[in-house]
C-alpha cells in the first residue's frame, strides 16, 4: 500500500488569552505575553511565581455541569479544544451524528505529562491535612492519564485507537506524530490528536523550583520572565492549556470539500540515550533529520523553525547548535523563534500548542517572534540563526518544523508544508 498524504483539517485550543485560535496567533505575532504573576494561598507556603493561566476558561459553560464534574481540568481543556477542532474540520459530535459511530478506524491520540495529578494531590490533602477517611469514588477516573483521550473518543464517537502518550514535554508532539503515521500508513482515515496539561499543583511547581530551572519574577516583571536565547535568560515559566488537531487522509478531506490548513509531511523521533535531564544535540539532530527525510524536504526548503526554546541556560544553546548542524550554511538565514516566551511551557501540551503556531505561521505566511529578545541581547552561545525578534514578519513560507525536546531525552519533530506551496 502506498503512503497517503495527511491533511490538517481542524484546529482547536484553550488559549491563555481567552479568545479564538486566530486571536491567539495574532497576539503572538504582536509579541504579547500571557505570563502573569501567580500568588496563591496554598499551605504550607503560598506559590509565588510567574505563570500562565487560562483564566477565561469556564468548563461548565463549555461542557455543561454534569460532564464537567466527571473530569479533571486537564481533561476539560482537552475535550474543549477537541470539540473546537472537530467543529473546525466540519464534523459533528457523536450525539449529533450517529453515523460517526460507524467509523471504526477514526481515533484519538493525546499527550499529557501530568495527567490528572491534581486529583491525587487533592486526595492527599484531604486525607493528610483534613483528616478524611475516604476519597471521591471518581478519583481514579479523574486522575488517570488516558481520561482525556477516553472522553474525547466517547464524545466524538471515535471507535478506533484511543491512547495517551506520556513523554514529558514531547508528549503531544509524539501523539500528533503517531497519529500522522496511522493515517500515512492507511491504518486510520481521521485522527484527533493533541495535548493538555495543568501544572499549577503545589507539588509540581515546588518540584520544578527545586531543579532551579524556573524563571523568577514579581507582579511587575513576570510578563517578560521567560526570555529564550537571551544573554540574561533565567529559566522557564510553567502554564496550563490544550490544543488539538484533526489529521485526515488527504483524499478523504478533498472528497468532502474540507478546508486544509496545512499538510503534515514528516515526523522524527529519537532518544538522546545519554542523560535524563541534560539534552544531547546529536539526538535532536537525528529527530530533525528524520522529519526532513520522511517529508522529502531539503534543508533549504524550510522557512521557519518553532524552537523548543525553554530559556534555560543549558538547553537553548544546545538546540541552536543542533539546528546549525542540520541546516549547515542555511542556518544563518533560517528564521527561528521560541513562542514559549509568550504562552509559557505547557509541558505535555507544549508540542500541540506549538504545532498550532507552526501551522498558522504557514497558513498566514507570518512568523511570530521570540518575545523579550533584542538584537543586542542574544546570548553569544545562541547565535548563528536568524532570530525573529519583534513585529510581524511576512515571508513566503513553504515548510516549517516544530521542535519538542523532553527530559528523559525524548525528542520529537513535526514537519508541515503549506498548501499554497
Amino acid at each position: 500500500m502506498s503512503e497517503r498524504r495527511v491533511a490538517i483539517t481542524g484546529i482547536g485550543m484553550v488559549s491563555p488569552f481567552g479568545g479564538s485560535v486566530a486571536d491567539f496567533f495574532e497576539r503572538l505575532i504582536q509579541g504579547e505575553s500571557a505570563v502573569r504573576y501567580l500568588l496563591t494561598d496554598d499551605l504550607p507556603k503560598p506559590l509565588s511565581t510567574p505563570f500562565v493561566l487560562c483564566q477565561g476558561f469556564a468548563s461548565e459553560q463549555v461542557l455543561g455541569k454534569p460532564l464537567s464534574m466527571m473530569m479533571e481540568r486537564f481533561s476539560q481543556m482537552a475535550l474543549a479544544s477537541a470539540l473546537d477542532a472537530w467543529k473546525d474540520a466540519g464534523f459533528k459530535k457523536a450525539a449529533d451524528s450517529p453515523d460517526c459511530l460507524e467509523q471504526d478506524d477514526w481515533g484519538c491520540m493525546w499527550g499529557t505529562a501530568l495527567g490528572g495529578i491534581s486529583a491525587f494531590e487533592r486526595g492527599c490533602r484531604n486525607l493528610w491535612l483534613h483528616g478524611r477517611e475516604k476519597l471521591s469514588p471518581l478519583s481514579v477516573v479523574l486522575g488517570m492519564h488516558n481520561a482525556a483521550n477516553s472522553h474525547i473518543s466517547i464524545q466524538l464517537g471515535l471507535g478506533g485507537v484511543s491512547t495517551s502518550h506520556n513523554a514529558a514535554c514531547a508528549s503531544s508532539s509524539i501523539a500528533i506524530g503517531e497519529a500522522f503515521r496511522r493515517i500515512r500508513s492507511g491504518s486510520s482515515t481521521v485522527m484527533l490528536a493533541g495535548g493538555s496539561d495543568v501544572s499549577q499543583c503545589y507539588g509540581i511547581v515546588k518540584a520544578w523550583e527545586a531543579m532551579r530551572v524556573m524563571a523568577l519574577g514579581d507582579e511587575a516583571s513576570s510578563s517578560s520572565a521567560c526570555r529564550p536565547f537571551a544573554a540574561d535568560r533565567r529559566g522557564l515559566v510553567l502554564g496550563e492549556g490544550a490544543a488539538a488537531l484533526v489529521l485526515e487522509d488527504w483524499a478523504h478531506a478533498v472528497e468532502r470539500g474540507a478546508f486544509i490548513h496545512a499538510e503534515m509531511v514528516g515526523y522524527g523521533c529519537s532518544s538522546d540515550r545519554t542523560h535524563l535531564v541534560r539534552p544531547e544535540p546529536a539526538g535532536q539532530v537525528r529527530a530533525m533529520r528524520a522529519a526532513l527525510k520522511e517529508g522529502a524536504v531539503a534543508p533549504e526548503e524550510v522557512g521557519y523553525v518553532n524552537a523548543h526554546g525553554t530559556a534555560t541556560a543549558e538547553g537553548d544553546p544546545l538546540e541552536i547548535n543542533a539546528i546549525k548542524t542540520v541546516f549547515g550554511e542555511c542556518a544563518a538565514h533560517l528564521p527561528v523563534s521560541a513562542t514559549k516566551s509568550m504562552h509559557g511551557h505547557l509541558l505535555g501540551a507544549a508540542g500541540a500548542i506549538e504545532a498550532v503556531v507552526t501551522i498558522l505561521a504557514l497558513r498566514e505566511k507570518a512568523i511570530p517572534p521570540t518575545a523579550h529578545l533584542a538584537a543586542g541581547g542574544i546570548a553569544p552561545d545562541c547565535q548563528g540563526v536568524d532570530h525573529v525578534l519583534s513585529g510581524r514578519r511576512q515571508v513566503p513560507l513553504k515548510v516549517a518544523l516544530s521542535n519538542s525536546f523532553a527530559f528523559g531525552g525524548s525528542n520529537a519533530v513535526l514537519a508541515f508544508r503549506s498548501t499554497a506551496a
